[in-house]
């Protein structure tokens, strides 16, 4: 016997009660946000009154001027949320409110076309907003009336939020939409008139609507005004949404300080619209100076992220990369994937491809103010430098751009200013040269004075001096700028290309022969403490110099390590002597080995301080240089 197997399609069931608690309780991380939510569809349903009245106007009917209205008792501990707007019919009622997760605004944005979807405000995607009520509410009562019908034909509805509700007909004279909300006994603080305020001033400052809160009597009680006096209390300017030409610069100013809690003036601002793939509003600012957690990397960062004018959060931190943390600003867009809560961001295509496109942007930014305003991109490098050196490594796909907007001290000038960009170096550079050279340290005058410059000082061939923490793992990310290669003067051999000399080069061999048994002698008295002892070519004037080799570590980099409680590891110097200093010359013909051994590590130790190492034996030192002193004295 056979059993055929059925197939079959079967509805999913929904325990109402079950997600009514979960949407309550699991949903929402803040419980202010209700507000948000309640305010926002407030404005929706404002919004398709005004779309619905260009065709109809008869249905404003007398109260042309939407508004949205809050008020509290806290007698009664209620909050009330009142619109003019659109209003809802009783089957309206019941297919919106008891249907969860049915969005009225998504359903009336499917019905419009291309121009009026564009110009629409609306905000609502999920039509799960308005439940959040009960996150603070044990009851909820909605008075309804939707335009164009007749007084009569008003609608309550009522729901305890336990998976039931309450439907009737009553006499509302008045369109729009009333929502009572009965708070909670521990939720007292949301029918004050100041928190209100506040949570109104956060998420819905920019809603287009007048927000409207009874004006506070602080008088006496005699003196109280009979009739209710209302007062907008959010700007509803939403400076990011209006055209360019339409805004001056105090505007972008003022902005900048109510968004950044600054007290100062923005360097800078870029303000750009991107229709397409893509819709979306930036409104993108350089501060002035630094702010005092700019260098602590799990500090908030990022942009405010609005949709439709409506705050969702303050540091949307995956507009931009961690380099750019310093960037202040504003993105309104309406094509992002957001939770259901409209808290978090998802994790979408769309991001990436803003981030890209306002990266580029702040960097335009930037790139202009370095060209147009010199000074003011000083105070923009002075501020913000060394953070934007985390660029190259950061960055892979900028790093060029990264790199033109750099700015280092050189041996061109007297100070240790940050001034000169890798463009104005490359216009510098002589004939035949075809590499940057740079040299890293602790400080500048260390890095100024070193040895490892005198050969480049001899020739006219110009330096650039890096003593910031992080500008030799800056360099390890650089290897190149405009098709010029970057040379550390201080790591492995030094190779001038053209702008040495044949007879140079040759000279250089002959003395490395002839010195051949002093170098043997000095590597018999150093030993494991060098890796190698050469004739330099790069001295003139000192009588040796530490060389780091070409795979090893710098000292800045080894001070990084040892500051993160890493061990640095072990990397041994090359020691090159100056064979034509007196210094060498009096080394070499000293028959005492116990005398040249001591003369040697001197010289060592020498070369060591001079290149900022800390000595290893530094008593040793001073008491091999205090014999010698004594002796020269005699």
């Amino acid at each position: 016997m056979t059993v055929e197997a059925q197939k079959e399609t079967l509805g999913f069931q929904t325990e109402v009660k079950q997600l009514l608690h979960l949407m309550i309780h699991s949903m929402y991380s803040n419980k202010e946000i209700f507000l948000r939510e309640l305010i926002s569809n407030a404005s929706d349903a404002s919004d398709k009154l005004r779309f619905e009245a260009i065709a109809k106007p008869e249905l404003l009917e007398s109260d042309p001027n939407l508004r949205i209205r809050i008020s509290a008792d806290e007698t009664a501990n209620t909050l009330t949320i009142e619109d003019n707007g659109i209003g809802m019919s009783r089957d309206e009622v019941i297919s919106h409110l008891g249907t969860i997760a049915k969005s009225g605004t998504a359903a009336f944005m499917q019905q419009l076309t291309g121009d009026q979807k564009k110009d629409a405000q609306l905000i609502g995607q999920f039509g799960v907003g308005f439940y959040s009520a009960f996150i603070v509410a044990d009851r909820v009562e909605v008075f309804t009336r939707r335009a164009g019908l007749g007084a009569d034909e008003g609608v309550r509805w009522e729901s305890a939020g336990q998976g039931e509700f309450t439907i009737e007909n009553i006499n509302k004279p008045e369109r729009g939409t009333r929502i009572v909300l009965h708070l909670k006994a521990d939720e007292k603080e949301f029918a004050d008139g100041w928190r209100l305020r506040n949570i109104i001033k956060k998420y819905s400052d920019h809603i287009s609507l007048p927000i409207e809160l009874p004006k506070q009597h602080f008088g006496d009680e005699k003196d109280k005004p009979k009739e209710i006096e209302w007062e907008s209390v959010n700007r509803a300017s939403a400076l990011w949404t209006r055209p360019r030409t339409d805004i001056k610069d105090e505007e972008y100013q003022e902005f900048y300080k109510h968004v950044s809690h600054d007290f100062e003036n923005p360097l800078t601002w870029s303000h750009n619209k991107v229709e397409g793939k893509l819709e979306y509003t930036s409104l993108l600012y350089v501060p002035g100076r630094a702010p005092f957690d700019l260098y602590h990397r799990e500090a908030p960062r990022g942009l405010k992220l609005y949709v439709q004018r409506v705050f969702i959060m303050d540091d949307a931190e995956q507009f931009l990369p961690l380099y750019l943390r310093f960037i202040k600003g504003v993105v309104d867009s309406n094509d992002l994937s957001l939770n259901v809560s409209r808290e978090i961001l998802q994790k979408d295509p769309a991001i990436d491809s803003m981030k890209s496109a306002l990266t580029k942007r702040v960097l335009d930014m930037l790139e202009k103010m370095s060209r147009n305003d010199p000074e003011k991109y000083s105070t923009f490098w002075k501020a913000f430098g060394s953070v934007m050196k985390e660029g190259p490594a950061e960055d892979f796909a900028n790093r060029e751009k990264i790199a033109g907007l750099l700015r280092f001290a050189s041996t061109a000038q007297n100070d240790d200013s940050e001034v000169v960009s890798l463009d104005a170096y490359i216009e510098r550079m002589q004939e035949g040269q075809d590499k940057i050279y740079y040299l890293t340290g602790e400080r500048y005058n260390q890095v100024k004075n070193s040895p490892h410059l005198e050969i480049f000082r001899k020739k006219g061939i110009e330096v650039l001096l890096l003593t910031d923490r992080i500008d030799e793992w800056l360099m390890s990310h650089l290897s190149e700028y405009k098709g010029k290669e970057f040379v550390d003067v201080a790591r492995g051999d030094l190779d001038l290309g053209k702008l040495e000399g044949e007879e140079d080069k040759k000279a250089q061999e002959e003395v490395a022969k002839a010195k051949a048994d002093l170098i043997e002698r000095v590597k018999k008295v150093l030993g494991d403490e060098v890796d190698d002892v050469k004739v330099s070519h790069r001295l003139t004037d000192s009588p040796a110099v530490l060389v780091i080799n070409e795979d090893g570590m710098g000292l800045q980099m080894r001070k990084i390590l040892e500051a993160t409680g890493q061990k640095a590891p072990d990397s041994k110097p090359i020691l090159e002597i100056n064979p034509g200093h007196p210094l060498l010359e009096k080394l070499d013909q000293e028959p005492d080995e116990d005398r040249f051994a001591d003369l040697t590590r001197i010289l060592f130790d020498q070369a060591a301080l001079a290149a900022g190492e800390a000595l290893q034996d530094p008593a040793s030192y001073v008491r091999r240089l205090n014999a010698l002193l004594v002796e020269l004295s005699k």
